[in-house]
Formats: structure tokens, C-alpha cells, sequence
């Protein structure tokens, strides 16, 4: 396959604060992209389930394989596109469940999302910055305010509490991200997937042009009558930027970057 072919879906794999909201909101904002939002995230599915009125099971739940054609009808624009985002822990959730619907291709984790998606892309978001990202997770944590601004996502609102710094919830912040992006590239590799990379840095000097980097890289064209618009706030502030010089004033070897850690597929908050 080569950088022009049309795709059906794309998934954007990423971990926490790394800007994957935003890029959300601007890749939806072509028009041409589908509708990307975080559908198979375990405490949400219920809420998606819920949303788009699916049929309940006896026991209350609902039919994974009628949940996986509403989802990809929700995210997919009028060209057929579908769009989802996918956090470290949520691909073996998804992947699992989609060998219980089709179990001739179990551990095939490629092929799953392909029988169950069409021809699939992957876009690997990640942020050079791992302090900052640290940083910003704590706070959402504690806040619950994932972001600002959006367009229809299920979950982010806040819950009252007010952002506390904690040395320990950062360093042990910084580990579950070093190793979830070790976990991603060690995915890719074993299953033979070459992602296209974002940068979060890149994302936030050219928004534009990261998106349409990605575009180009699913073989899609934007209408002229279109714009790359953000839908989303940014949150970092003050209070972001004096826990970072006070994380490095009281932790004066740390860099923001700890040593490869072995991959840990762990559920997400």
C-alpha cells in the first residue's frame, strides 16, 4: 500500500495529554476524516451504547458486534471514513472482544481490526515532553477536566477538586508513560505496522499543517470550501508550568525521561 491509497478507518494511538483531543476535533473539522472520539473505551462504552439506543442484553449489557457497527456508523463522515482513537489499554480491550465476535482470527490483531474496520491506517501521537505530559495527566486526574471545548465527547467533566502538586503521582506518571509508549512501538513492530508519527510539539506549533500531514498519509483531500479548525482550549497554564520547575528544583536528577521500562497494557482513566 502506498502514502495515496484511500483507507476506511484510521485509528489515532496515543496516550494521555498528548494533544489527542485537539487532534480530534481538527481532523473532524475537514470534513473528511469521520467523526474520531475515543468509542471503545471501556467505561464509556455504556454511555455510547446508551447514546446511539442499542438493544440491552438480559443481563444489561449489549452485542459487541452491533456496538462495533454503531460506533463505526457514528465516526464515519458521508465518504465512508471512520475515525477512533485508541489509548494503550484500551487496544487489548478492544482487540479481545473482537476475537470473541470473530474468533477464527483470534491474536490477530491486525487482521481483527481489519475485518471489523476495512482497510486501516495508525497514527502514532506522542510528546517529547514527558515531564509537561506528567504534568498535565495529574491534573486532569484530579480535576477530571480532560479538556475544554469538543464536539460531542462522552466523558471529561469536572468533579470539583482542585489540582494538588504531588511529587510521587508525577514520577509515577512519567514511568506509565514511558512504558505505554514503549508498548506502542513494541506493537507496531511485532505486528508490522508503520505508523504515521505526530509529534504533540509539532501538533501544537502547526496545527494545520499536522493535520494535514495525516490527510495526506490516509490519501484523503480536504475539500476547498473546508478549513482545519480547533474545537478544543488549550489548558496548560501557570500552574503547569510552576509544578514543572518545582518537580525539577526537588527532584534535581530527573529529566522528564526515565529508562525503558518493560510494556504494560493497563485500562486508562
Amino acid at each position: 500500500m502506498t502514502v495515496g491509497d484511500r483507507v476506511d478507518s484510521y485509528f489515532i494511538c496515543a496516550t494521555p495529554r498528548t494533544g489527542s483531543s485537539l487532534l480530534l476535533g481538527l481532523l473532524e473539522s475537514t470534513g473528511v476524516a469521520g467523526h474520531p472520539q475515543a468509542y471503545f473505551r471501556a467505561p464509556d462504552e455504556p454511555l455510547w451504547a446508551e447514546r446511539w439506543l442499542l438493544p440491552r442484553t438480559a443481563d444489561g449489557g449489549f452485542d459487541h458486534a452491533a456496538y462495533v457497527r454503531a460506533a463505526r456508523d457514528a465516526g464515519r463522515t458521508a465518504n465512508g471514513v471512520f475515525g477512533a482513537k485508541l489509548m494503550w489499554g484500551t487496544l487489548d480491550e478492544l482487540v479481545d472482544k473482537l476475537g470473541g465476535v470473530h474468533p477464527d482470527l483470534a491474536g490477530q490483531d491486525v487482521a481483527l481490526l481489519e475485518r471489523a474496520f476495512g482497510h486501516t491506517r495508525f497514527v502514532y501521537l506522542r510528546r517529547d515532553d514527558v515531564l509537561a505530559q506528567a504534568v498535565s495527566w495529574l491534573r486532569a486526574e484530579q480535576t477530571q477536566v480532560w479538556y475544554v471545548g469538543g464536539n460531542g465527547e462522552i466523558s471529561g467533566g469536572r468533579n470539583g477538586q482542585e489540582p494538588d502538586f504531588d511529587t510521587d503521582g508525577i514520577d509515577g506518571l512519567i514511568q506509565t508513560i514511558e512504558e505505554h509508549n514503549a508498548g506502542w512501538q513494541a506493537w507496531f513492530s511485532a505486528a508490522g505496522v508503520r505508523p504515521h508519527v505526530v509529534r504533540y510539539e509539532d501538533l501544537d506549533e502547526d496545527m494545520v499543517a499536522a493535520t494535514r500531514g495525516i490527510l495526506d498519509f490516509l490519501g484523503l483531500d480536504m475539500p476547498d470550501v473546508r478549513a482545519v479548525v480547533p474545537r478544543h482550549q488549550r489548558q496548560a497554564d501557570d500552574v503547569n508550568r510552576e509544578w514543572i520547575q518545582r518537580y525539577r528544583a526537588e527532584s534535581p536528577n530527573a529529566t522528564g525521561q526515565s529508562g525503558a521500562q518493560r510494556p504494560q497494557r493497563r485500562q486508562l482513566l
